[in-house]
């Protein structure tokens, strides 16, 4: 077990009409280049978002736990630079790593926002970059149906918006109140400000942070534009089609030349477009 008595999060099934997306106002401050400096055999790294992408390069609960594996009875350093994401898949992690039976150190590199911000309360000790952010909110997901299946989607979400507070307010000392008022403001929270409010223990030197040249900049463009198909009510199985319809080869066989760099993303958006009309 972790170091710390951390509480469960219980998120078993799955909602029947609803899907957990990546929250586009966290993919737009997520920049993707800033990672750590050096990382160790002992290491494991969270530069992407929550659940497997359309291109199967998302991180998932079965790649923890693949790396967990790996590592053993270790201690285990956890570099985090992430927009959230699925949130069942970042409950399944935060467990992973709360059951691990060495110190956890969570390093939050650039952001941990959404289920990565969740992840990063499993942490024995939590420490924040410079100019790094978390943000805190209320469960979010993408429902389809009609009112009674929007009524009921907002019943099941409810549940985990509770636990989300109770593990914060585990962390923090602050009440689960208090949390829970953070989650519904949709709270971001500065890395000196963390320190301040016990959801970090410290922060991490400059010059332990670096900007990876070689981090692909069309991730943050495409994931992007998937988040706002997701918000005009594009399935997860359409958007993922008309994305692989792009590119050549299978899911995660598109290699990082292949991948569209920012001045392309207006032809992207375009031919996505076009794909889409009917």
């Amino acid at each position: 077990m972790s170091l710390l008595n951390l509480p469960e999060i219980r998120a078993d099934h799955r909602l029947g009409v609803a899907q957990f997306d990546v929250r586009p106002d966290a993919l737009e401050r997520w920049q993707p280049e800033v990672r750590a400096a050096t990382e160790g055999d002992a290491s494991i790294s969270i530069y992407d978002a929550i659940g497997e992408s359309w291109d199967g390069q998302g991180f998932t609960a079965k790649r923890m736990s693949a790396a967990l594996r790996s590592i053993g009875a270790r201690d285990v350093t956890v570099n985090v630079n992430s927009p959230g994401g699925d949130f069942f898949e970042g409950v399944a992690i935060y467990n992973m790593l709360r059951e691990h039976k060495a110190k956890v150190t969570v390093r939050v590199m650039g952001l941990a926002a959404s289920a990565a911000s969740v992840i990063a309360m499993a942490g024995d000790e939590i420490l924040m970059g410079d100019g790094a952010f978390l943000m805190v909110h209320n469960a979010w997901a993408v429902a389809i149906g009609n009112r009674h299946d929007m009524a009921d989607a907002a019943a099941r979400l409810a549940p985990f918006d509770d636990a989300m507070a109770q593990v914060y307010a585990s962390r923090t000392g602050l009440s689960k109140a208090e949390t829970a008022t953070l989650m519904d403001k949709e709270t971001w929270i500065s890395a000196a400000q963390a320190v301040d409010d016990g959801f970090a223990t410290g922060l991490i030197e400059r010059s332990d942070i670096t900007q990876d040249t070689k981090a692909q900049g069309g991730k943050k463009a495409l994931a992007l534009i998937e988040a706002s198909m997701a918000r005009a009510g594009h399935s997860r199985t359409a958007r993922r089609d008309a994305f692989k319809s792009l590119f050549t080869g299978t899911p995660g066989a598109a290699s990082e030349a292949a991948m569209p760099g920012a001045g392309e993303t207006a032809a992207l958006l375009l031919s996505l477009t076009n794909s889409l009309k009917v």
